[in-house]
């Protein structure tokens, strides 16, 4: 009841304090200006960010179920011991076998005997290097129908000095060769028997030489060459012979600038008179210096290589004191027009050949030591063709060419002149001497080259010309047809074997008879007509081990007994077998 009470009067209090207070605001409630005054504070509320992660509203969620691994640990006794990695054999070829020295020796019929020695020997770990080479072939035998000897000897010794270093290198050789030839070549019925037993028709050459190389590989300066040589025969001839040559080159942006330098002396006697003489009146001395430059310009772009150069020269016949100056174009190109299987190339050039008795006597040992040796005047030799690949493994070329000479040397017999007084063995139409004239040849030129994994090669190539002579002669004693067929193989189990076939064809001579007091050209005389000919050479061997071999040689598997010079048949079927042995030394 308390409690009430007290509630009562409380609420009682609260009413009265209420009807006081709005009683007194009736009685003072008037007018008011209020002023707000507050400075602008501008705030920038919270963007809404997307969740990284939303929310998955999807009326079926999979739980994933909890998974609680456990091992069962059993104790297991091993004995197991790994082993060692090893690599996997490859199968390799072992590398060949190099040899510093080589020796071969061979017999055969018509007494022919060959000898091959070979040694290269390096010091200061290869920079320098010394080889020796020594060759010998040679023939002791008879040939049916000759009434002179008709053996001959050829030797070449060699010495050569190489020293090799970073940017230069240089060679020195020096060498010797002796070649004993017969004049055999009688024509028939102009010796009787007893004036042809006592014929000393034997004719030896010898020659000595020392030549060098310098090569530089950064610089003008590229490279240098000389050569001098003395030549003599066994009838008091000699002939001496200097050469020297130079090389530059310029880089102009990208291109190179060459600039080439020769100088070239001849000189030599024959102490007998020209065999177009009725009488041997007197020798022949011969002296010619020849001295050029070649400036050129090579132009590599892309595909294209082009060289475009002259050549620049002054010819000396110092014996008649006559003085000439040429000038040769010197331009080559190249283009490959299909990658490697089309080279398209191309050029003019042309230069003054030193024509000299060493050079005649190597292409015709027959000729009379009564010569008449002067420069070639090769105005220009224009040319054309195209080379590459048929495939990877077949190459051919093929080639037009266009020369223009001045004095291009052809051998012709030398008259039949037993009167001449001197008693030589070569007076009787069985020597050869140069004749000059200007010609312009046309030459077609073709050849294709087949290799079979470097263990089969076979090669075929022909060249067919067309010859115009200044005196409308024929191009004496060349051939318009000339033919070739190759072929290389070996085998792994040391079988080696190849061969080559050659066609030579029609050439045409000159046979004269001297007569006294009548000129030369007004000897009587008859054209020869030499046969065209095939020839066939055959070889085989066998490696017994990497330093024993046998091989076996055959020439002339026709038995055919052609004349490559007129009145000069050739040795029949020739069968030479022999042994070559290399080794260290």
């Amino acid at each position: 009841m308390k409690r009430i009470h007290a509630f009562r009067t409380a609420a009682t209090l609260l009413l009265s304090l209420a009807l006081a207070t709005v009683q007194a605001q009736e009685d003072e409630l008037g007018t008011e200006t209020v002023t707000v005054v507050r400075s602008y504070s501008p705030t920038v509320s919270d963007a809404y960010k997307i969740k990284s992660l939303p929310n998955l509203n999807d009326s079926i969620v999979t739980r994933k179920k909890e998974v609680r691994y456990s091992i069962f640990s059993v104790p297991v006794a091993s004995t197991f011991t790994p082993a060692k990695g090893r690599a996997a054999d490859v199968e390799r070829t072992a590398p060949e076998k190099l040899f510093n020295s080589y020796a071969a020796i061979g017999l055969g019929n018509y007494n022919n005997a060959l000898a091959d020695f070979y040694l290269s020997r390096d010091f200061d770990r290869g920079g320098k290097r010394f080889d020796v080479g020594l060759n010998h072939f040679s023939s002791r035998g008879a040939l049916d129908g000759t009434v002179v000897d008709t053996d001959f000897y050829d030797t070449d010794l060699d010495l050569t000095f190489t020293r090799r270093d970073r940017d230069w290198n240089w060679n020195v050789s020096a060498g010797a060769e002796h070649r004993k030839y017969h004049w055999y070549g009688l024509p028939e019925g102009t010796v009787d028997p007893v004036t042809a037993e006592g014929l000393d028709a034997a004719q030896n050459y010898l020659a000595g030489q020392v030549s060098g190389e310098l090569k530089m590989e950064d610089g003008y300066f590229r490279k240098a060459n000389f050569l001098a040589r003395h030549f003599r025969d066994g009838l008091a001839s000699a002939e001496n012979r200097l050469r020297l040559s130079g090389a530059l080159q310029f880089p102009v942006t990208e291109e190179s600038l060459d600039l080439g330098v020769e100088l070239d002396y001849l000189g030599g006697r024959f102490d007998n008179a020209d065999q177009s003489q009725y009488t041997n009146t007197g020798g022949i001395d011969y002296q010619y210096l020849i001295g050029g430059i070649r400036p050129g310009l090579l132009l590599l772009r892309d595909n294209l290589k082009l060289y475009l150069g002259t050549r620049l020269v002054a010819g000396l016949d110092m014996e008649n004191s006559e003085n000439n100056f040429y000038v040769y174009p010197d331009v080559r190109a190249s283009y490959r027009l299909l990658e490697e299987a089309v080279v398209a190339f191309g050029g003019v050039e042309g230069s003054l050949v030193q024509q000299s008795y060493y050079d005649y006597s190597q292409n015709n040992p027959f000729v009379s030591p009564t010569l008449q040796v002067r420069p070639t005047d090769r105005q220009y030799e224009a040319y054309l063709g195209i080379k590459g690949q048929l495939a990877s493994q077949l190459s051919y070329t093929l080639k037009g060419s266009y020369t223009a000479e001045n004095y291009r040397p052809l051998f012709i017999l030398n008259p039949q002149n037993p009167g001449r007084g001197d008693e030589k063995a070569y007076n009787y139409g069985n020597s050869f001497r140069v004749f000059y004239d200007d010609m312009k040849t046309l030459g077609v030129f073709g050849e294709l080259q087949l290799t079979v994994k470097r263990n089969f090669t076979l090669g075929v190539n022909a060249a067919f010309y067309d010859y115009d002579t200044e005196t409308d002669n024929p191009a004496w004693n060349l051939p318009s047809v000339e033919a070739g067929l190759s072929l290389d193989y070996r085998d792994a189990k040391g079988w080696y074997l190849g061969a080559n076939l050659f066609y030579l064809g029609e050439r045409e001579d000159f046979a004269s008879v001297a007569q006294p007091n009548t000129a030369p050209e007004d000897y009587p005389a008859s054209i020869i007509t030499l046969d065209g000919f095939f020839d066939a050479n055959a070889h085989a061997g066998y490696h017994i081990n990497p330093q024993l071999s046998l091989f076996v040689k055959a020439s002339n598997l026709a038995d055919n007994a052609y004349q490559r010079w007129a009145n000069f048949p050739v040795q029949g079927l020739q069968v030479l077998a022999g042994v070559s042995y290399k080794f260290d030394l």
